[in-house]
């Protein structure tokens, strides 16, 4: 697989990375099974993929203790990328951004990984309560300690779920961002970037790239709407956040559907196995250099399938036709 840098340490990576959150949190629950995530990990890897996007949240705890039953036998095939800062309730999750909760959280995260060091270790949220330049600092301590080769920044999206909110895009990040960097350097920011959630193109991107900053790009797929398997009105478990997501109604998915056309028709150009899954990502490998695509996946198949496409190339033919899509709807617009 093609590698590419994540930031100024130049960290390397596969092109086209692992999301294990669907293996242990939200998406389907009852579909979330111990052994079959095990055979994804190890079929990622084995396709070329390096890096691998767990949380301690996701479970909790879980995911990073599969992750480390991996890792055990094939740390040298890895890039672990970690993050803390959120505390998982019965019916609620909380930010904790104070210093010796970090340094706890991440002494917790490498027992359960088995691994001596996390090569990226990211801030999920930060704590309203904590100024971040004191979680940075705690932060940057452990890449001192030798504890965390370099650290990221999760951003706090252009949309909220909430009718009329995120307006301002990803202004907010971006200050943070440029708070945190006065105290040690940003590696990485994740954030949702696909073929119907382009916000992030606008400032957080190109405020990435003037910098040297990797961008991994969460939810390439669309949650899985961009996959083209996910029938409008076949409903989701109650737990799953497409279950209350304004853009996965039955009526919305049914108006979004010229989106997955489009891409059909992309990936036709190409030959018969190529998906539009595979056309989704190389749209995002193709948005710069410092881009790295995170699609989740529970299962080998998809897992195997998504990191082919990075051997997908788009014609200027092709970008133009997915430029020309129809915009993506929610239930507010």
């Amino acid at each position: 697989m093609e590698r590419r840098t994540i930031g100024a340490a130049a960290l390397d990576v596969g092109a086209i990375g692992l999301g294990c959150m669907p293996m242990h949190w939200a998406y389907s629950r009852s579909q979330q099974r111990g052994d079959r995530s095990l055979r994804t990990v190890h079929a990622a890897l084995d396709a070329g993929v390096s890096l691998l996007d767990t949380a301690d949240m996701y479970g909790p705890f879980t995911n990073e203790l599969l992750l480390g039953r991996v890792l055990k036998e094939r740390r040298a095939d890895a890039f672990v990328s970690t993050k803390c800062g959120l505390l998982v309730g019965d019916q609620h999750v909380v930010a904790n951004g104070r210093p010796g909760y970090v340094r706890r959280a991440c002494d917790a995260s490498l027992r359960r990984l088995q691994t001596d060091v996390i090569d990226l270790y990211q801030l999920h949220r930060a704590d309203p309560e904590v100024p971040v330049e004191e979680t940075w600092g705690a932060m940057a301590e452990l890449v001192s300690a030798g504890k965390v080769r370099a650290l990221g920044l999760c951003a706090v999206g252009a949309r909220s779920g909430r009718r009329g909110a995120g307006r301002d895009g990803y202004e907010g990040t971006i200050r943070q961002l440029e708070r945190v960097q006065q105290v040690f350097p940003v590696a990485a920011v994740e954030a949702e970037l696909s073929v119907w959630s382009q916000e992030a193109l606008a400032r957080l991107l190109p405020w990435c790239a003037a910098r040297g900053v990797g961008f991994l790009a969460a939810m390439p797929l669309g949650s899985g709407f961009l996959t083209g398997t996910l029938t409008p009105g076949g409903g989701f478990e109650p737990d799953d956040p497409r279950a209350r997501h304004p853009r996965f109604t039955a009526e919305m998915m049914a108006a979004n559907q010229p989106l997955v056309a489009g891409l059909r028709r992309v990936a036709a150009r190409h030959g018969a196995d190529v998906t539009p899954a595979q056309v989704a990502l190389a749209w995002v490998l193709g948005r710069g250099r410092h881009v790295v695509p995170v699609p989740g996946a529970k299962r080998e198949r998809w897992a195997v399938e998504n990191a082919a496409a990075a051997s997908l190339r788009l014609t200027a033919a092709d970008l133009t036709e997915i430029a020309a899509l129809p915009a993506p709807r929610g239930s507010w617009d």
